[in-house]
């Protein structure tokens, strides 16, 4: 190493001074957590991993760190650390750079993104100078909790660190968790088995490493690296050294077994839960992010959409121009509907007007979004754990599609009591009359009145089965176009990782657009109809009906089969940009959060 024994000394004592901040001398749970506090740690919040250092450095297993466990720990983890930084330091310039890095994961099997890889760079490179040197190899790994072999659990160690927030929890991705144990075992395969397989697996249920000759030749490594480990000896009270010849994984009487390992035993018995199907809580949070950003953005459409399917009427001249086929009349008739529509919906209230239910929407799309896009998760890892594979990205193009109609239908069940009460204070705002918070209330109180808490879910049956298709199509287009574009980029660019391959924002808002138009055209007539079962008996429709049946008895014979697409086409100029918004937002929302 390049500071001498001393200097090596001199700083895990001044380590230790700054972690036993009380100068007990030794380290429990609590003042472990409380040192790790005290230098920033990145653990500093995070017990569980705490705990599980606390065991891995505690050799007699007193329930405490001595000094002497201390040092004799940090000393071994950090001769093997040099050992392995030097293999991983192909030019052996003394610090790794971004490309000897991506070579390393590329060895080890990990597909990583450059996007990732470049955060991951910058973490790890506290003084920005473009180099990792072994310093800060050294500081990031010395505490690095893992169970699993390989360059991986390094990344999960990043991932989880990376997300610790400010009130102390760890939000860790599917990824992280999926490679996180609880337990650790920095000097045997565990740690810098781990590390090592940056060139090459190690041996199942062993210390050490035995790289082939092409391997030897190729990482200028010695013959043989044997990790070994301090072991308490209970009669002598003193450390002796074993190496991985003399002792195996699954017989050493002083290595707790991992209850990673167990669990990974006990899988198959145990029941699956709901929980287990639960996606990382970063989905629903993209989701009410991006379900807010493109309903506000859209609200006056919106409105306008609600304000024509409420009109029953219908002028002769429209009639007579749709029934003669003179497209040209017929268009111009509906986009005087839409201009007359305007008009009175700005002489109601002004701007005012067009956002009226906007605050009711913000409050009902953010549970909505939310819930859609992490069912929608949820759902593909229940069916990719039906096919047996349990991966959700091989789910079935059948199996996409349901997902995408059981996600609709969780989300417009969730918020449809705030969608019904959206829809008649929209058709209950009127010249002179009562608007916001007012509005909402009397609203609420007068749907109570008529007839309890039904009035809330009327035309429930209705938007249920509307909503499957809808979502089922928007969801299922999406992914297949965003699929398409992924795997043409790779190809394209040469690149890697699909990360990398991720299609551009104006690209993702043309394929949000073109999936939500198809939905929407094809699922409006179940739409209109329980639109109009919601706001039945309102100022903008007086009109009432005895179910489903019944409202679509009515509106084909007053207004015919055109009659089903009232509304249409400011309904597609507000789901068109609406999707587009919705799918950029989300999409960027994930990245930001390294969501895959």
């Amino acid at each position: 190493m390049a500071e001498s024994r001393g200097e090596q000394d001199a700083r895990l004592q001044e380590l230790w001074k700054k972690l036993d901040s009380k100068k007990k001398g030794t380290l429990d749970l609590p003042a472990l957590k409380k040192g790790l506090q005290q230098i920033n740690h990145p653990l500093k919040d995070a017990d569980m991993l705490i705990r599980d250092m606390l065991t891995e450095c505690d050799i007699n297993q007193d329930g405490q760190i001595s000094y002497d466990e201390f040092v004799r720990f940090c000393k071994g983890t950090e001769k093997q650390l040099h050992d392995l930084f030097q293999t991983i330091d192909r030019d052996k310039s003394g610090s790794l750079d971004r490309k000897e890095l991506s070579l390393a994961f590329e060895r080890s099997g990990v597909v990583v993104s450059n996007a990732r890889l470049d955060r991951f760079f910058a973490y790890i490179d506290k003084n920005h100078d473009g180099t990792i040197d072994f310093t800060e190899w050294r500081d990031f790994l010395l505490f690095m909790p893992t169970h699993s072999a390989g360059l991986k659990s390094v990344l999960s160690y990043y991932t989880s660190t990376a997300k610790l927030s400010a009130e102390g929890d760890v939000h860790m991705s599917d990824e992280a968790s999926s490679s996180f144990g609880t337990t650790l075992a920095f000097l045997k395969t565990s740690m810098f088995g781990a590390i090592a397989q940056l060139v090459r697996p190690p041996p199942a249920q062993a210390y050490f490493i035995h790289p082939s000759e092409s391997e030897e030749e190729e990482l200028d490594m010695p013959e043989s690296t044997t990790i070994t480990r301090p072991e308490s000896n209970p009669k002598t009270k003193t450390f002796e050294q074993h190496t991985a010849e003399d002792v195996a994984v699954e017989d050493d009487p002083h290595m707790p077994i991992k209850p990673a390992r167990r669990k990974a035993q006990d899988a198959q018995d145990e029941p699956l839960k709901l929980t287990d199907f639960v996606p990382d809580v970063g989905y629903f949070i993209a989701g009410a992010v991006s379900g807010i950003t493109s309903r506000t953005a859209t609200a006056p459409l919106d409105r306008l959409k609600v304000f024509l399917i409420t009109q029953t009427g219908q002028s002769k001249a429209a009639i007579q121009a749709a029934k003669s086929g003179a497209a040209v009349q017929a268009t111009k008739h509906g986009m005087n509907s839409l201009t007359n529509a305007v008009k009175e919906l700005w002489a109601a209230g002004g701007l005012r007007s067009l956002f009226a239910g906007n605050g009711l929407n913000i409050v009902k799309v953010m549970p909505e979004s939310a819930v859609k896009f992490g069912s929608y998760e949820a759902a593909k890892k229940a069916i990719a754990r039906f096919e047996g594979h349990n991966d959700p990205k091989r789910i079935s193009g059948p199996s996409q599609f349901v997902a995408g109609g059981v996600a609709g239908m969780m989300s417009q069940a969730v918020v449809y009591p705030l969608d019904t009460l959206k829809f008649r204070m929209q058709c209950d705002t009127v010249a002179g009359g009562e608007h916001g918070n007012r509005l909402i209330w009397s609203t609420a109180q007068k749907m109570w009145a008529r007839n309890g808490i039904v009035s809330f879910y009327r035309g429930l049956p209705m938007g249920l089965l509307g909503m499957f298709p809808y979502a089922a199509i928007d969801l299922y287009t999406f992914e297949t176009l965003k699929k398409y574009v992924v795997n043409r980029n790779m190809k394209l660019y040469k690149c890697k990782n699909e990360e990398d391959a991720l299609p551009g924002n104006f690209t993702m808002a043309l394929m949000g657009g073109l999936s939500g138009a198809i939905g929407a055209s094809t699922v409006y007539p179940i739409n209109l109809l329980r639109t109009r079962l919601q706001s039945q008996g309102t100022a903008s429709h007086p009109r009432t009906y005895t179910g489903i049946v019944d409202v679509t008895r009515q509106t084909i014979q007053g207004e015919g089969l055109r009659g089903l697409f009232k509304g249409l086409t400011p309904n597609l100029l507000k789901v068109v940009p609406a999707v587009s918004i919705t799918y950029v937002v989300y999409e960027n929302v994930k990245k930001a959060l390294h969501l895959h």
